[in-house]
């Protein structure tokens, strides 16, 4: 008989299996309407079965017992793997991949990535592009918000399981409502993002696919060459500000949208993610320019600018070979990866919250160390002062978050390092193991399907544990070796 509690896990993993396989569903109408009816059985396969047994699973397993918090820590971090899992299938099907590459695919998707297995995305069907696009559409707001948004359920537990996704921020009093809010941003900001590209004379298809894949700062493409096939400088241009929009908070938009403009500079995230990008663009195009070999120092500002703005919103677009750019260019994109959009948004890294608690952390106990014992010295974020315990809260999350981040990258780089070809160097490694972490997406070159399996399934690690900030997957593995949730 089961305990509780996996009552409780199984009954909302339910919720999830069905949420997803609902969407299959709905992707079954880009193959009617482009043909391609041999792809319906790659999509209805997993979609049928995940929502079967997401319906057995709610009727085998109903309770009322409160979901906590800890249990919603393990649903996240559960069903961060088995969204994947389940659209893995289509790829098996569809494009013949082997069972790791479909995983590492659609994990990528998912977690909003976007490093891939596939060489050629213009070969694939319009039903295999689709759906790369909109995995990594939904995956930007989360697996958790996704389920809640289609399997509405009042309580508080609703807002356990939006936090343990990594999102804190509310709109509205109620979660319910506070999900539909970010969903019609979102839905807003994508329609927009759709209309700039057109107006550079993007196709239709494109536009919708590229949109999808910028707006969630995830970073697939359905070309090979990526953005660069397009060989247009206004793509690239129009690219930036959306890639932007996607690391800036839904709940700014949110107010923007309802006529508070000042909203983007009073914001102390917003201030700093601006900041960054200009003092980031600044030095590496210094960088490159020391570098650059008989290029154009146009097209050397455009590059770094753009590959910067791509980095720290961790959209993924690459439009330059990496492998050839210095170490110490390499360091700042590094850097900018880590640190990511901000929180509440679609983009990865720490999140710039959790970078300025982190400079306000240091600036602080500078104070301290050179004032009186008996000075009192504020803490403030923005135009908020915090009291003594929430500082120290804040702090120890920040520390433990970085510390375990910091654990887990050099474990991705020490596998890595034993699998990649002799030609990549441990700058190289560096690089490809953060940028899976930050679920960036940008490669030195290191992320094919001649990769190693051992390094296929780290990076798959490395993504997943990024995307859900750590502390949930710390929290499922220590319930799995201690065979119990308490």
């Amino acid at each position: 008989m089961l305990s509780k509690d996996n009552t409780i896990l199984l009954h909302n993993i339910g919720d999830i299996l069905i949420a997803i396989g609902l969407v299959l569903l709905f992707v079954i109408t880009v193959p009617v309407f482009f043909n391609e009816y041999s792809m319906i059985p790659a999509l209805l396969i997993p979609a049928l079965t995940s929502i079967f047994i997401g319906w057995f699973f709610k009727k085998l397993f109903k309770t009322d017992r409160v979901l906590e918090t800890r249990h919603a820590m393990i649903i996240a971090a559960v069903g961060w793997l088995i969204a994947p899992l389940l659209y893995a299938i289509p790829f098996m099907i569809g494009t013949h991949m082997s069972f790791i590459d479909a995983y590492f695919e659609s994990m990528s998707g998912w977690t909003g990535t976007g490093l891939t297995m596939i060489a050629h995305p213009s070969e694939l069907t319009h039903t295999m592009q689709f759906l790369r696009s909109i995995m990594q559409w939904l995956g930007g707001v989360g697996v958790i918000v996704l389920m809640i948004s289609i399997i509405a359920r009042p309580g508080t537990c609703m807002y356990n399981l939006y936090a343990a996704e990594g999102r804190e921020e509310k709109v509205h009093p109620r979660i319910i409502q506070t999900v539909r809010s970010i969903w019609w941003v979102y839905l807003l900001l994508t329609i927009v993002s759709i209309g700039l590209l057109l107006a550079v004379r993007i196709s239709l298809w494109d536009a919708i696919n590229i949109a999808m894949t910028a707006i969630s700062t995830g970073g697939f493409s359905i070309t090979d060459q990526g953005i660069t096939q397009y060989h247009s400088t206004m793509i690239e241009i129009v690219l930036i500000p959306i890639m932007l929009m996607g690391a800036i908070p839904f709940l700014i938009h949110y107010r923007v949208i309802r006529r508070k403009m000042s909203s983007y500079l009073q914001d102390i995230q917003c201030r700093a993610l601006f900041a960054l990008v200009v003092i980031g663009s600044i030095i590496l195009v210094a960088e490159n320019t020391i570098s650059m070999n008989n290029e154009s120092m146009l097209i050397n500002i455009g590059e770094s600018v753009f590959q910067l703005v791509s980095a720290i919103t961790c959209t993924g677009f690459q439009t330059v070979d990496i492998h050839q750019w210095t170490a110490t260019a390499k360091i700042i994109l590094i850097i900018v990866m880590i640190i990511g959009g901000a929180a509440g948004s679609t983009s990865g890294g720490i999140k710039t919250f959790r970078a300025i608690m982190l400079a306000k952390g240091v600036g602080w106990w500078l104070k301290k160390i050179a004032l009186p014992k008996e000075a009192v010295i504020s803490f403030s974020i923005g135009h908020k002062n915090l009291t003594e315990a929430h500082k120290n809260e804040e702090l120890e999350e920040v520390s433990l978050l970085l510390n375990l981040w910091i654990v887990f990258l050099l474990l991705g780089v020490i596998v890595l390092l034993h699998v990649v070809p002799a030609h990549f160097d441990l700058g190289d490694v560096i690089f490809e193991v953060t940028s899976a972490q930050s679920n960036t997406g940008l490669s030195t070159g290191i992320t094919t399907e001649d990769l190693a399996v051992a390094g296929k399934v780290m990076l798959i690690f490395n993504m997943w544990i990024g995307r859900l900030e750590i502390i949930p997957i710390v929290f499922l593995l220590r319930t799995l070796l201690r065979r119990d949730i308490g």
